[in-house]
């Protein structure tokens, strides 16, 4: 515990699959600390299950109940994942090799989506989250949980964002944050189709300055922004594909802030927002060690291995940041500035 005046944050939390364990780690060592208040959470695919889980426990029983209500989502993914096809292999298995590039079930199962769509294969438009929310989640507690949601989804039509807020959660919502359109079928919401929040906001940044008090966000990444080594593996090659793509938009956004802290007016109430605002980020290194395939693996030892991964991840973020949080950021946004 940290002993501080209280202090109020925002939260964005990035997506990736099952690599989402990870931040419910961070989440559940910030919800020990009493003056840490959470005012808005921002969340994409697996950040928007996490922040949705978090906001329905807090309604429930504060930080003890966000806690809980992590744990059992998670819980209840790690249920839904013993029926599915996609194991890894049994050498895998003995090696406690994370990892599903050498199982039968994945590879074929890659290479269908390659060759057919979800419309072909997946007739019902049957997805395992909408159980797991249904039967877990009361969106009418989120509806009037006093913690701020930002939920992104793509319009597959125009490929900007939804954001959807507390009142609109439902799950629907939430599945079209996270559906994988060579896996799943596009949400309809209101007339109009959706796909992952992560190929238009991953995570949105901008209505956590413009609708929360905080001055404070800290960012939980679960995409490496850089990877020194060359990926030469055919496999390696669409990892970081799909890193640089996810990552792209969250840095453009990054950038436009960054630019707007420079020219801000801080005589207006808007340019005070931009011109004061702190942004931090919590480090995650185990994510370079861990392959695509693995955001598919839905074991719960590996969710308590991520778990302790975010727990250290944020335990660290406090020793070192936690005096800093209402006084300087500590990420360097100008670096977004760099070669523009």
């Amino acid at each position: 515990m940290f002993d501080r005046e209280p202090i109020l944050v925002d939260l964005a939390l990035q997506g990736g699959g099952s690599h989402g364990a990870f931040t419910w780690g961070v989440l559940d060592r910030f919800l020990e600390e009493p003056w840490l208040r959470i005012d808005g959470i921002s969340g994409t695919s697996a950040g928007a299950m996490n922040a949705a889980a978090l906001a329905y426990g807090y309604s429930l029983d504060g930080s003890a109940g966000a806690r809980r209500a992590l744990e059992e989502f998670w819980r209840r993914v790690a249920e839904a994942g013993r029926l599915s096809p996609i194991q890894r292999a049994p050498m895998d298995l003995i090696m406690g090799r994370w990892t599903l590039d050498n199982s039968p079930s994945y590879l074929a199962i890659d290479m269908m989506s390659r060759l057919f769509s979800p419309y072909d294969l997946n007739l019902t438009g049957w997805n395992p989250l909408r159980r797991i929310l249904t039967d877990g989640v009361d969106f009418s507690k989120i509806a009037g949980s006093p913690i701020k949601l930002f939920i992104t989804a793509t319009n597959v039509a125009t490929g900007r964002a939804r954001v959807f807020r507390n009142q609109d959660l439902t799950p629907e919502a939430l599945i079209a944050s996270a559906c994988l359109p060579t896996m799943f079928q596009a949400i309809e919401i209101d007339g109009a189709a959706y796909w992952d929040g992560g190929y238009s906001g991953n995570p949105t940044i901008t209505p956590l300055i413009r609708e929360c008090t905080s001055q404070d966000t800290i960012i939980v990444p679960i995409n490496p922004i850089v990877r020194p080594d060359l990926p030469r593996a055919a496999s390696e090659i669409l990892n970081r594909l799909n890193e640089v793509a996810f990552n792209a938009v969250l840095i453009k956004e990054l950038r436009m802030i960054a630019l707007l802290r420079r020219v801000a007016d801080p005589g207006d109430e808007e340019g005070k927002k931009w011109a004061g605002m702190r942004v931090h980020r919590v480090a995650n290194d185990v994510m370079k060690v861990l392959n695509a395939s693995s955001k598919l693996i839905a074991e719960w030892d590996f969710f308590c291995l991520l778990r302790e991964e975010g727990r250290r991840s944020a335990q660290s973020f406090l020793e070192h940041h936690a005096m800093d949080l209402g006084q300087r950021s500590t990420l360097d946004l100008d670096v977004f500035l760099e070669g523009v």
